[in-house]
């Protein structure tokens, strides 16, 4: 999970949301002030401009890191069933 700070516009409080929760249109409360902070990616506050672009870039890396893993061949998985020994003495 990737994680985003953000500092708030009016406190100057530093938090963390979410990378994936932070898209155009999402708002917010500070944790410490509790101003709404709304998240748009034509917001003229530097503040909110630099947590946009930090989550741009950490749902891409997020994004990438899955294509590979995708790609990835899955490693083959050698069953063993030496522990599954059944007892000569039992009767069913």
């Amino acid at each position: 999970m990737s994680f985003v700070q953000i500092q708030c516009t009016r406190c100057k409080v530093m938090f963390r949301d979410r990378a994936m929760r932070l898209q155009d249109g999402y708002s917010r409360q500070c944790p410490s002030c509790e101003v709404v902070l709304y998240f748009a990616e034509d917001s003229q506050h530097p503040f909110i401009k630099r947590a946009m672009r930090s989550a741009r870039k950490a749902r891409k890396e997020l994004r990438e890191a899955e294509a590979v893993r995708r790609a990835a061949p899955e490693p083959r998985m050698a069953r063993s069933f030496a522990g599954r020994v059944r007892a000569a003495g039992r009767e069913d």
